[in-house]
C-alpha cells in the first residue's frame, strides 16, 4: 500500500510538473553579444528558475549587434529583442519600422572599449590617423560611440564593422583591423595579461556618462497583443537584475552561461557593471541621444515633441 501511494503522489507531481510547463507562455528573444553581463539578465534568469516562475519560457536567439536584432524583431520572428543602441532604434523608428523601445537596458557608458595588440605603437586615438577602428554593427551602441570617439579625437579613423567582440579580436591580433572594440567579458583578462592595450573607452565621450545608450524593444504588434506577457517578463527581469547583485549563486549561473570562472565573473560585474546603470525604468539623456543620432546620420532631425511621445509610448514606466 505505502508503494502505491507513493506511486500516486509522484504522478500526480508529475501531472502538476507537466501542466505547469504547458502554462507557461512563450516569448521569443533576440539578444546581442552571448556573454555580456548586461545581455545575460535573461539567461541567468531561465537558469534560476524566475522566468518560469513567472509563467514564461524564453526562446533565445543571439545575434552579433544591433543589425540583426533589429531585423528579427522587424520580420516577426522574435518578440523582444535587447541591448540594442538607442539610436540604432531611433533610426529604425523614423524610418517607419513598427518598433518601440520598451525599457533601458544599459544606462552610462561603463562596459565598451577599444584596444590595440599590445605591440602596437597606438597609444592613443590620436597617433591612428589613416587606421581602421572597429564596431560591432550599424545602429549599436559601439557603433555610434567609435564615430563618437573618432569625432572627439579629430583625426582621420575609417570607422568598421566586425561583428561579435570575439571575432574583433581575432581581427585584431591578426593585424586585419588595428583597433579593437570589446565589452566584457570579451578581452578582458587579454586586458589583465597585458597581450592588448585600451586606449579608448566609451565613457571617455562625456555625453554618454548620463545617457541611455541601449535600450530593449518589441513590435507594436507584440507590444499590444502580449501586454500580459510583457508584464511579466519585465518582473521576472527585474527580479533577476536583483538576483544578480544579491545572491552569489547567480554569479555561478552567469560564470557557466559565459563559460568563465566566478571570480572573473564578479570582477566583471563590479567593474563594468554598477547596478544603477542596468535599471530597466531608468532613462536619461534621451535630448542628448537624440541630437548625437542627428549629428552621426543615424537620423535626419531632431524628433518632434509628437514623435519623442510615440517613440516612448510603450516605455515602462
Amino acid at each position: 500500500m505505502a508503494s502505491w501511494t507513493r506511486s500516486l503522489i509522484g504522478a500526480c507531481a508529475a501531472l502538476v510538473l507537466a501542466q505547469s510547463a504547458q502554462a507557461q507562455d512563450l516569448l521569443k528573444l533576440a539578444v546581442p553579444q552571448r556573454g555580456n553581463w548586461d545581455t545575460g539578465i535573461p539567461d541567468v534568469g531561465m537558469r534560476a528558475g524566475i522566468f518560469a516562475k513567472h509563467g514564461l519560457k524564453l526562446e533565445i536567439l543571439y545575434t552579433a549587434g544591433a543589425g540583426e536584432t533589429t531585423q528579427a524583431v522587424i520580420s516577426g520572428s522574435v518578440d523582444i529583442g535587447t541591448g540594442t543602441g538607442t539610436s540604432g532604434i531611433l533610426a529604425a523608428f523614423v524610418k517607419g519600422a513598427p518598433l518601440r523601445p520598451i525599457s533601458s537596458q544599459m544606462t552610462g557608458a561603463d562596459d565598451i572599449f577599444w584596444y590595440v595588440d599590445a605591440k602596437s605603437p597606438i597609444k592613443t586615438l590620436k597617433d591612428a590617423a589613416g587606421k581602421t577602428m572597429a564596431y560591432s554593427s550599424n545602429g549599436s551602441s559601439s557603433h555610434l560611440g567609435t564615430l563618437a570617439s573618432i569625432k572627439q579625437a579629430g583625426v582621420d579613423i575609417k570607422a568598421v564593422a566586425t561583428g561579435t567582440a570575439q571575432t574583433t579580436f581575432t581581427q585584431v591580433m591578426s593585424g586585419q583591423i588595428d583597433i579593437g572594440w570589446a565589452a566584457p567579458p570579451s578581452v578582458v583578462d587579454d586586458v589583465r595579461a597585458n597581450r592588448v592595450r585600451v586606449i579608448a573607452r566609451l565613457s571617455d565621450v562625456e555625453a554618454f556618462k548620463n545617457q541611455t545608450i541601449r535600450m530593449n524593444f518589441a513590435h507594436v504588434n507584440v507590444i499590444t497583443g502580449k501586454a500580459d506577457q510583457l508584464k511579466r517578463f519585465f518582473a521576472a527581469y527585474e527580479e533577476t537584475l536583483n538576483y544578480m547583485y544579491a545572491d552569489p549563486q547567480a554569479l555561478k549561473l552567469y560564470a557557466d552561461y559565459a563559460g568563465i570562472s566566478e571570480d572573473q565573473a564578479k570582477f566583471i560585474r563590479d567593474t563594468y557593471f554598477p547596478k544603477n546603470n542596468l535599471l530597466p525604468r531608468r532613462i536619461a539623456g534621451l535630448d542628448h541621444a537624440i541630437t548625437d543620432a542627428v549629428t552621426m546620420k543615424f537620423i535626419p532631425a531632431a524628433l518632434s515633441k509628437e514623435q519623442e511621445a510615440e517613440f516612448l509610448k510603450f516605455y515602462l514606466k
